[in-house]
């Protein structure tokens, strides 16, 4: 049998946690291995305990989800943890700075247990979870306050079709989305998109958001 998935719940509301931990543990395939109440704890835990996939909420006392997943899944760490990050709508600032940050992906605290459980899971096979719609909402509309980088972006190593489908991934479409809107096969865009991966030097589909509206490919 396939070991469960090890997950590190971090969030400083008790109730949220207990939560988490009840609808996790109830499946065969996830086990939750340690709780936390902040995000220096949430750091050291991490590393000692070695989880698969840590559950992160964003303001949290001592350390915040942002540094937090900064330290565990940032650019430079040895050993990166997959990260899924928890929030609200009134926190989307923060979910842009969290993706940047080096997160998998990011849910709503109110989502049902379903798709905490299909995010969880996705994160953890090494996929992004960036849910179309929300990426319209979230890093749509604080695509106006994200200051483009410096100088001019090194987009020339993608030719016009993979710079196509980087900005639809940056507008949130999903692959059958991006299939339809250019009329070509699904097998096609997933192709498209591992090579933008690859040419970019991105982790994730979330990477390749941020790049994009970090450098002003989208508006």
């Amino acid at each position: 049998m396939t070991a469960p998935l090890r997950v590190l719940i971090c969030d400083d509301q008790a109730l949220i946690r207990t939560g988490f931990a009840t609808i996790i543990d109830a499946q065969p395939d996830l086990e939750v291995v340690g709780e936390c109440a902040d995000g220096r704890a949430g750091v050291d835990l991490a590393r000692r305990l070695n989880p698969d996939i840590v559950v992160m909420d964003v303001r949290m006392p001592v350390l915040d989800g942002i540094e937090a997943t900064r330290l565990l899944a940032g650019a430079g760490v040895e050993h990166p943890v997959k990260v899924l990050v928890v929030t609200t709508f009134n926190l989307d600032e923060y979910v842009y700075e969290a993706l940047r940050a080096g997160a998998s992906g990011f849910l709503l605290k109110d989502a049902p247990p379903a798709q905490l459980l299909h995010g969880i899971r996705t994160v953890a096979t090494g996929a992004a979870l960036l849910a179309p719609e929300v990426t319209r909402q979230l890093v749509g509309r604080y695509a106006a306050r994200i200051r483009p980088a410096e100088g001019t972006p090194d987009d020339t190593r993608l030719p016009p079709r993979e710079l196509e489908v980087l900005r639809l991934i940056a507008d949130g479409q999903s692959n059958s989305e991006i299939a339809a809107t250019l009329v070509i096969s699904q097998e096609t865009v997933k192709t498209y998109v591992s090579r933008i991966l690859t040419k970019l030097d991105l982790r994730d589909r979330v990477q390749a958001v941020v790049y994009a509206y970090r450098n002003g490919l989208v508006t």
